[in-house]
């Protein structure tokens, strides 16, 4: 059945939604699609439910979800207990699909002032709203559709915070749907309603010795609120390192954020590098992993190795090399040096070709899976070895790699992180000009291609995501430098637009400026569990992206937002050295527990080494 106003197109079955549509909409988007219709509820047993939909005078879709215990006896509901299916319209198709038909749905379950904002992946309006108006939510979990792998993000189900109804006692929450038209619409449309409190902090991932300067926006429409720490002990505590919850509360509201305090930067650094030295090198005279530095499982104690790509012996692995080499840079360290020396031989001897820049996938000089994000990653950590030692061979190796990657087909991959203004530089530098040439024009034609494709992306390892779009502004930034050709810059603001779409702004350390991932944790965890993944250290990309565009134009708000991005990723890291690669942040994947740490340090230095880039302004 369909109903349609002056403001939604709803189509219903029986009580649920199936479709919701604005009339106006060129594109005809459907905001919710998913396995099971919106509106769907889980309940234990002993409590009945009950829904209810208007339209608001103020053109809002109105709805009313009212729970009723109907056993003799009280009923006391943990988190989770109690969900109702909200399948807002987010996976990945062609981007051709995804940019006009698909949204990010960013979610704040965050008590009485909980929310989403759904944003069309292309950033045109009008776009999907909604504020809790009543009730309280807790948490949010996903239910995913495996045959389609990484590509979708899942039905999301949505949990009211725990409740206690005596016999025939009922509790009922309420929320709205709105359309708005992007981030600042959005957040000024939450300040109409008096349930929405803004918390605002100058940063949601501190350092030591720093001040969060946490506090509520006041506004006419709300009471006085209260924000406190929910553990006033850690608080006081000056080396409270960790995740610490703030509660708003006042008349009927308790509303939450997260603060997460960590070492200073280069200290925990440190600890980083020397917890990799001790824990992530392996040892085995005569083995092609001697000398290798592997996953670690921070559950069982040890460090594993499997020829499964994303858990192998290279690839993102090369991280750990990247990382020590650039902390060496500024603090030396003998130990760390000599394990690092021991990684370079492995490196050499096993990943790289030094005749023909053939970067390997794995041991043995394994290439059975040919990959070009390989090469920039192994490129850059020739260019860091360079920095730290300065011997020419490695700007050497570093022009065969990158020069490999483009014979290969580089011109059309978007890969994540060529260096190349730096290389270019530093062959300059070296005398190494006909070197510098050859990669400056492959690369130049590569923006060119980019440029040409604005923002038809090609499907990648996955169909369309946030590191194909940011390496596509991080390209056009770094051409803009090597060339000053305007064209180039125009080209990363418009990247940049898109790119921005992937990170909500939501009041705590994991989601703040984060770009929305949720595939890693399968591939390089090892619960293998598929859902989002809050941090996740590619975001650092979007984060550098915005710094890009600070060196080129001065706008203060980019360097803001990029070392908001760049903090966020550093939830993955603990001030022991330890560190996951991925964390799980909804409460249940396909029913199975989540919102954790995976075990493993798998990936994650990505994350830490941009942020060390970013903090000593090197972008």
């Amino acid at each position: 059945m369909e109903n349609r106003t002056d403001t939604f197109t709803l189509e219903t079955q029986g009580s649920f939604l199936t479709a919701l549509r604005h009339p106006g909409d060129s594109y005809a988007m459907n905001w919710i699609e998913g396995s099971k219709p919106w509106g769907t509820i889980i309940s234990p047993e002993g409590i009945s439910s009950a829904q209810s939909r208007e339209i608001t005078p103020a053109g809002a879709v109105k709805e009313s979800y009212t729970f009723a215990n109907t056993a003799k006896f009280p009923v006391f509901t943990v988190l989770g207990d109690i969900g109702i299916y909200a399948p807002f319209n987010d996976s990945y198709d062609e981007a051709s699909i995804c940019l006009k038909n698909r949204c990010h749905a960013h979610i704040w379950c965050g008590g009485t002032s909980s929310y989403a904002m759904c944003l069309r992946m292309n950033g045109q309006g009008p776009h999907l709203g909604l504020i809790l108006t009543k009730g309280s939510l807790g948490a949010y979990s996903v239910e995913r559709d495996l045959s389609l792998s990484s590509n979708d993000r899942g039905d999301f189900i949505l949990h009211p915070a725990p409740i206690k109804l005596e016999s025939g006692e009922t509790y009922t929450l309420s929320w709205e749907l709105f359309w708005h038209q992007g981030k600042d619409d959005f957040y000024r449309k939450l300040r109409e309603y008096p349930s929405f409190i803004e918390i605002e902090a100058d940063h949601f991932v501190i350092f030591e010795g720093e001040k969060s300067n946490l506090g509520i926006k006041k506004r006419d429409n709300q009471p006085k609120l209260e924000l406190l720490p929910q553990n006033e002990a850690a608080e006081q505590s000056e080396r409270s390192f960790g995740e610490q919850r703030y509660t708003a509360r006042g008349s009927g509201v308790e509303a939450w954020c997260r603060i997460h305090k960590l070492p200073p930067l280069w200290d925990l650094a440190e600890k980083r590098c020397a917890y990799i030295v001790k824990n992530q090198q392996h040892y085995g005279l005569g083995s092609p992993l001697d000398g290798a530095y592997l996953i670690y499982d921070n559950e069982e104690g040890h460090s594993y190795y499997g020829h499964r790509n994303d858990h192998n012996g290279g690839r993102e692995r090369i991280a750990m090399g990247v990382l020590i080499a650039r902390y060496l840079r500024r603090r030396p360290n003998a130990d760390f040096e000599a394990s690092l020396k021991k990684y370079v031989a492995y490196a050499l001897r096993e990943l790289f070709d030094s005749e023909n820049g053939t970067v390997f996938n794995d041991i043995n000089r394994d290439d059975s899976c040919q990959r070009l994000y390989n090469y920039p990653w192994f490129a850059r950590f020739l260019l860091e070895l360079n920095g730290l030692w300065k011997e020419s061979a490695y700007l050497r190796y570093m022009f065969k790699a990158l020069n490999d990657f483009y014979v290969r087909g580089g011109q059309h991959f978007y890969a994540i992180g060529i260096p190349m203004a730096e290389s270019l530089a530093k062959l300059e530098e070296a005398g190494l000009s006909a070197e510098a040439e050859r990669l400056k024009v492959y690369f130049l034609a590569h923006a060119d291609a980019i440029l040409q494709n604005g923002l038809d992306y090609p499907a990648h390892e996955v169909k369309y995501e946030q590191s194909i779009v940011a390496s596509a502004a991080d390209i056009l930034f770094q051409a803009y430098r090597i060339s000053k050709e305007a064209k180039y810059l125009e080209g990363a603001k418009k990247q940049l637009e898109t790119l921005a779409l992937f990170n909500g702004r939501q009041p705590d350390s994991r989601l703040y400026e984060t770009a929305i991932r949720h595939w890693d944790g399968y591939w390089f965890g090892k619960r293998q569990l598929y859902g989002d993944t809050f941090p996740h250290y590619w975001s650092a990309l979007t984060g550098m992206a915005y710094a890009q565009l600070y060196k080129a134009s001065g706008d203060t708000e980019a360097l803001d937002i990029a070392e908001h991005s760049l903090r966020g990723v550093l939830g993955l890291f603990a001030p022991d050295g330890s560190a996951s690669c991925a964390r799980l942040y909804p409460l249940k994947v396909n029913g199975a527990p989540a919102d954790f740490l995976d075990p493993w340090a798998n990936d994650q230095d990505w994350g830490l080494y941009y942020a060390l880039k970013f903090f000593d302004g090197d972008y």
